[in-house]
Formats: C-alpha cells, structure tokens, sequence
C-alpha cells in the first residue's frame, strides 16, 4: 500500500487466531468478512472495522468477504451499495471475487427456516409487532409464551408457506424461534426470524415478500462462506448465544463471533440515526460534507486513507468501549501528509503591502523548494513583485513583548525572498481599518540571507499580487463543541451542541499562480496555515475550492510531550 509499516499490536483477538491456529481449529485458516447493511453511508467507525477484518486477513494470510446485510428492502438502496464498494477500495482494500449479499442466501435461509420448523424449534406466531413486545417481558420479568407457541409441526409448515406465497398481509405473522421466554437474556426470548415485508428488494425484485431477521441472516450467512472468525462491535456480545443457538440447532458449520470495542470519536457521533439528522435538518450539507465523519466526508475533506489505516492500528483493539480523542486522528493526517503533501504559500486573511524601493514593473522568480521532507520533490519558481499580500495576523502596529511579526519600523524574512521592513501605514479614513503597508526590502537579501550576518525573528509566508490566483478557502473545526454531545444536559439534544464555527468560508483568499492547475483531490500544505485539499465538488477549472484538513498545530503531540515531561 506503499506507506511504511507499523507492527500490529498483539491483541486479544489476534491471540485468540493464534491459538486457533496452533490448535488448527479451522484448518489453519483464517476468514474474515466485513458485513455492512446498505441503508446509508459508513463512518469512520465502521472504517475501523474494515481495516481490521480486511486487515487481519492479510496480516495472516487469509480472506475477507465483502458481504452485504440486504434483508430489509425497506431502507436499502443501490447507492449505498456502490457507496460502500467505494469506501472500501478506498481504504486501500480489495475483496477480489468475495462479494456476497445476504440476498444470495434467500433460499437456502428459507429452508433452514423450515427445517428448524420440522424439529419444532420454530413457529409461526399471529402476535402483532406491539403484542409480541408485550410478551416479551422485562429485564426483570420473565416472558409470556405466545398463544401460538404450540402449533403442531404441520400447521406451521403450512402458515410459513402461505407466508411465502404472499396470502397474508404485512406485518399480520411472523416465524418465530421457539427457545425460552423466561430466559434472562432478552434476544433468547423467542426471536422472530422471518417478517412479511411486501416491498420489492434492490436485487430480488418482487421474488419475496418475507425476509429474513438480521440473526438468523448472520450466522448462516457466516457458515454458508466459510467465516472462521465473525468479527463484530460489542453490542453484538448478548446476541452471540442466538448466533451460536441458530448454528447449533442446524448442525451446520460453526464459526466463531468475537466482539470488540467499536470506535467513538469525540466531538462527533457515530449513529446513522443523529447523523441522518444533521442532514435532513441541513446542519450540515450532505452525507458527504467534510465535518461529517462519514467516509465520504473525511475523504472529500482530503484525509488520507494511509493516515485512517495508521490510526486505527494506533487505537488498537479493546473489550471495552472508550472515547478516542480526535487529536489523535487528526496527528496521524498531520503526519502522514508531512511526508507527502506539496508545500505552497496561501494567504488566507490578506492585508496588501506594496515595497516603495522595488522597481515598479520589475519581476522576477525565486526558488522555493517543494517539500523539506522529500528532496526528491524538487523546487519551483515562485514570481515576486513589487505588490504582495501577507497575512493579516502577521502584522500589529503596536505589538506586545513577545509579537516578532511585522510592526512599524520593523523588519522581518519573506519566504525565500528578502528582509522587509514597514515603514508606513494606510488606513481606510472612514473605519480606521489597516488597509495597506508601505515597506522598504533590502536587496542584498535574496534568498532570506543578509551577507552582513544580522538576524530577525520571523518569517513570513505571502503571494505576489499580480500573479495570485483568487480561491475560496473553507475552514473546517469540529462538527461540535463537546467532545461527547450524546452526553446531553436535561432539556437538550445532541444538536444544541453544534458548533457554529465548525465552517468557515473565506474569500477572496489568495495563492500562488501554479495552483491554478491543481487538480481536485490534491492536497497542499499553506505554509505557516495548514494542510489542504481541492475540494472534489465544488471547484472548477482554473477556480479551485480549498478544503482545510487540519491546521498545522498539533494538539496530540503536545500532549504525549506533557505526559512525558510528568513522568
């Protein structure tokens, strides 16, 4: 995948494949799958799953099955399919000729549903949706057998092929396992297994009109392909005896669930429900809108799948749930677009400064290199001319102690170019705005070096104005100001808790003329400002759209510094 490699930490899952390995439990085989339903678009916490079901079959020589959960026609849609299949090759992921839909299995699930009728181990139940939630008790309180319950074998066969033939209507019965209402884990109460659904499915058609429930999909799902070990979050953990129960019962091939610790990262959510929310309410613009932490969004924000792979390998694996500070996201994009990412100068809030003993007319070119991290990047001309922007933060006109920027009578280095110095300030007369600087450079210091030997102590990033091309520049914060907004005070939702600097959309902005052929996707680091991409969307030949990735501070290195300096 061409990034440099980190050595997989031994967790407990990777120890429980050794074992099986060494006990030669499935042969010595190893195959995994990554199962997502396609009623909306992944987030990175299902990225987390993808790279470690597709990641630990590589890591041992295995497989991975990319499988879709297609059971319920009510909320899937092909978009989410071809969504998906995007995101995981994305990822740097490839499940060859292993792609499967649960749809696949339609009949060969319908008849294990009729062979655990015929060992009376299933039923077909009248209850309505609402009374079979009556029945089935509390945490508390054991269940109430369904009134159904005991039909003889025959009946049933009867019903659950009528059921097929469509002659009921929605919602009027369902098959039902029989197992134990007074059991104290609730999924073990009597689940359904089949519901009628007269809606026509995205690859079968009007073929069906009952469908399967996502347990007894999973488990025979996993059997039918072979999965030695069926990965899976842990709310999952209490519905492992149904998953081993269904395979058990069918005497069929058993692979083995194991749960783990799904991703929740802060100052965002993870759930399709709030996050379909954000985009129905307009708070953001789209499932793809560069604060969203779906795939989509990070992708279009211009994070790289190399740095999403490092982090998860980083966050590891755990039995525990824990809140991931996005710092550590966002140090691993830092990191990774360090090495590769283009440097440029943009400025972003510019302030004009016009150098009053530079000829007027004249140009020139100057070097600047590409990349310090990778010489093999080379360099490129830069033009220079008498007009350049600079940043506004970059000057004060009565700056305090520790300010080493641009003030009056000041001088400071131009990237690359010359010392310069202010020795005049325009204002607008109307407001008092700082609309201009006047300085003087020194010609004797091309190249950022005075041959006399004195110092300064800044340097500064700016573009040439004749030459500067005009971009918009969007700068991204996270989506919400607490770092967990499911963490609600009373009276409030998760969404009193946006952030309302999260975007920022700045214009005009200006860069260097080159970026006029950047092309979208492209990732850029603005020096002294940050790392950004050309957003895939909104930008145009010749006008490219600036999405900011990450600023260029990097809160989760300082951090690990202060731990370290404590211990």
């Amino acid at each position: 995948m061409g990034e440099e490699k980190r050595e997989k930490p031994r967790d407990f899952i990777r120890a429980i494949i050794d074992q099986d390995l060494k006990t030669n439990k499935y042969g010595g085989r190893v195959h995994t799958r990554f199962p997502p339903e396609p009623n909306g678009y992944l987030h990175i916490g299902h990225a987390k799953s993808i790279c470690l079901n597709f990641g630990i079959a590589q890591e041992y020589g295995g497989l991975c099955n990319l499988r879709f959960d297609d059971t319920n026609p009510t909320k899937e849609d092909i978009e989410y399919v071809e969504a998906i299949k995007e995101d995981v090759r994305w990822l740097g992921y490839d499940w060859e000729d292993r792609l499967y839909y649960a749809s696949d299995y339609f009949e060969r699930l319908y008849d294990y549903a009729v062979e655990l009728i015929k060992k009376g181990k299933a039923y077909v139940c009248d209850l309505s949706p609402e009374e079979i939630r009556e029945y089935r008790g509390t945490l508390t309180e054991p269940g109430k057998e369904s009134p159904y319950r005991n039909r003889s074998v025959e009946e049933n066969l009867d019903l659950f092929k009528r059921m097929r033939a469509g002659e009921f209507p929605e919602g009027s019965r369902t098959l039902r396992a029989k197992i134990d209402m007074a059991s104290p884990n609730l999924n073990m109460r009597d689940p359904v297994i089949y519901r009628i659904m007269h809606k026509e499915h995205h690859r079968t058609g009007n073929k069906w009109c009952i469908y399967p429930m996502y347990d007894f999909t999973h488990c025979l799902s996993d059997s039918i392909e072979g999965i030695t070990h069926s990965l899976c979050t842990l709310e999952f953990e209490d519905h492992r005896p149904l998953y081993d129960w269904f395979l058990d019962q069918l005497e069929v091939y058993h692979p083995q669930q194991i749960e783990f610790a799904r991703l929740n990262l802060s100052h965002t959510v993870m759930s399709k429900r709030m996050l379909a929310r954000l985009v129905q309410e307009g708070h953001v613009t789209g499932w793809d809108d560069p604060r969203m932490p779906t795939i989509a969004g990070i992708r279009r924000r211009g994070y790289t799948p190399e740095a999403i792979r490092d982090f998860c390998d980083r966050i590891g694996v755990a039995k525990r749930d824990s809140l991931v500070d996005i710092a550590l996201l966002e140090h691993c994009i830092r990191e990774d677009l360090n090495k590769r990412a283009p440097r440029v100068m943009g400025v972003i809030r510019p302030l004009k400064v016009v150098i009053e003993n530079y000829p007027e007319g004249q140009e020139e070119e100057l070097d600047a290199i590409n990349n310090p991290e990778d010489p093999s990047m080379g360099t490129r001309k830069i033009p220079f001319s008498r007009t350049l922007y600079i940043e506004q933060d970059d000057f004060m006109e009565d700056p305090p102690k520790k300010f080493y920027r641009l003030a009056p009578g000041r001088e400071v280095r131009l990237r690359y170019a010359y010392f310069l110095k202010c020795v005049d300030v325009v204002k607008d007369p109307d407001t008092g705005k700082i609309v201009e600087l006047r300085c003087t450079y020194d010609p004797a210091t091309r190249g950022g070096n005075a041959p006399d030997g004195r110092k300064v102590k800044a340097t500064l990033h700016w573009v040439s104005a004749p030459h500067a091309l005009e971009v918009e520049v969007r700068l991204y914060e996270h989506l919400f100001t607490k770092p967990d907004p499911t963490d609600v005070e009373e009276g409030k939702t998760f969404r009193d808790y946006i952030n309302p600097r999260s975007l920022q959309v700045l214009k005009p902005c200006f860069v260097e003329p080159s970026l006029a052929r950047a092309e979208p996707g492209a990732r850029y680091q603005f020096e002294r400002v940050g790392y950004f991409c050309v957003d895939t969307v909104d930008s145009r030949p010749g006008a490219p759209v600036f999405n900011r990735i990450v600023p260029l501070r990097d809160t989760w290195a300082k951090i690990k510094k202060k731990v370290s300096q404590k211990k």
